[in-house]
């Protein structure tokens, strides 16, 4: 009877042991996604991409003028 008397209430300890530090071991929620916002690094982004893009076609096509002034042979 003793025994059974310390074993309930070593369950009962235990028992509230877990009540009080379950709560606090919760994961906490996600954080809100930040809203978009456009600071302009797109469009810069888009603007040097359609001048590299016609730097490259000017050089292809000024290249072959220039070539054909020198005569290798």
């Amino acid at each position: 009877m003793a025994l059974m008397c310390r074993v309930v209430v070593g369950l009962a300890i235990f028992v509230v042991a877990l009540i009080t530090v379950i709560p606090f071991a919760q994961a906490q929620g996600f954080a809100p996604a930040p809203a978009p916002a456009s600071d302009g690094t797109t469009i810069d982004q888009g603007i040097a991409y359609v001048l590299m893009l016609l730097a490259l076609v000017l050089t292809y096509l000024i290249h072959p003028m220039d070539a054909s002034a020198y005569t290798f042979f």
